[in-house]
């Protein structure tokens, strides 16, 4: 465990200036914001992980929300999506509040921390291969920083899955072939060679398209959550 290492890299993300289309699109909705939040002075930047040092699970998204965490400067928080996803870590007992609203709201988060493969909001959300492949060394260093104590990850969505399987990769674990394929509730082991492996666990992301339709349920995110913080060795969840 390293929280200075943390500490710095999650300011190097907040600097970064790497693909100019995000780049772009981050800051103009900075500039023009959204009605509702008029009296708000976005974020704009890229957004860090969120979450102690010493996680052992990791939830990985997609990408920060333009009006959620590029407003707020909190991965999942401010956006609907973060409210459904807070409210069920709340729920299982791995955070201290059911809503995230703002950076300091006093939110904390019980061995879990939050991060995504693409840091900066992209139009649309949806972030370019390009754009993904860029960002991929920041979530690489944060998995060599969390590797001392992080022994699952639970992915929200198909383009988080592939987008963490090269990382997962990169950091030193071992990815079977052919790559697992993304389901919600899928559950793959990803072995280690020095040290111990890692349990990898997919699920529908909380988009407001996957919440309001029924495609996933709180219950649905409440069960992989508590299989997914079991496996990573955390205290009995609710």
């Amino acid at each position: 465990m390293d929280p200075s290492g943390l500490d710095r890299l999650d300011q190097r993300i907040a600097g970064c200036r790497a693909c100019p289309r995000l780049v772009e699109w981050r800051e103009e909705v900075a500039r023009t914001k959204r009605a509702a939040f008029a009296d708000w002075t976005y974020w704009g930047r890229p957004v860090p992980g969120f979450g102690p040092p010493d996680a052992r699970l990791l939830i990985i998204g997609l990408a920060p929300a333009a009006h959620g965490g590029n407003r707020t400067g909190r991965m999942f928080t401010g956006d609907r999506s973060g409210d459904v996803l807070y409210r069920a870590l709340y729920d299982v007992g791995l955070a201290s509040q059911p809503t995230s609203v703002h950076a300091g709201d006093g939110l904390e988060l019980y061995g879990v921390r939050v991060t995504s493969p693409v840091h900066c909001a992209p139009p649309a959300n949806r972030p370019t291969p390009e754009e993904r492949d860029a960002c991929r060394p920041w979530l690489v260093r944060e998995l060599n920083l969390l590797r001392p104590t992080v022994r699952a990850a639970f992915v929200l969505g198909a383009f988080g899955w592939q987008a963490a399987l090269p990382a997962f990769a990169e950091a030193g674990w071992t990815v079977p072939r052919p790559r697992p394929a993304f389901a919600h509730g899928a559950h793959v082991t990803l072995d280690a060679p020095d040290g111990p492996g890692l349990h990898l666990f997919g699920c529908f992301h909380v988009s407001q398209r996957n919440t309001f339709t029924g495609r996933l349920t709180p219950e649905m995110l409440r069960e992989v959550l508590r299989t997914a913080a079991g496996a990573a060795g955390l205290p009995p969840p609710k």
